[in-house]
């Protein structure tokens, strides 16, 4: 069993900051790649930001230089600082982890998603 759990949420002014945590738990062995998405109500979920195994660092172009993601694949944690956020920022950001593979069950790789952390930006 795994489980994904985000916090560090909130409601927030535009240009303001704020910084969110996940933390994966259970028998994990491996995972392909550690990262955050978000979804506003009514469009589809988005990357925002994601570590691959390999150290490369993917941003979605609407974040770049205003987000700083950082994962810890042995500790299985990743932070996403949010800083200078927008009104269109607002969202539930989910973390996710890719390509999972489970203690004793090699070959076999799920997605996994956290239950996601809402993020308000007022204007």
């Amino acid at each position: 069993q795994v489980q994904v759990v985000e916090s560090g949420g909130g409601l927030v002014h535009a240009g303001d900051s704020l910084r969110l945590s996940c933390a994966a738990s259970g028998n994990i062995d491996s995972m392909y790649a550690m990262g955050w998405y978000r979804q506003v109500a009514g469009k589809p979920r988005e990357l925002v930001a994601v570590v691959l195994r390999s150290g490369t660092i993917n941003y979605a172009d609407a974040v770049k230089g205003r987000f700083t993601i950082s994962v810890d694949h042995a500790k299985n944690t990743a932070t996403l600082q949010l800083n200078n956020l927008k009104s269109e920022d607002g969202a539930t950001y989910y973390c996710t982890l890719v390509g999972l593979v489970v203690t004793g069950a090699p070959g076999v790789a799920m997605d996994y998603w956290g239950q996601g952390t809402l993020v308000t930006v007022s204007s």
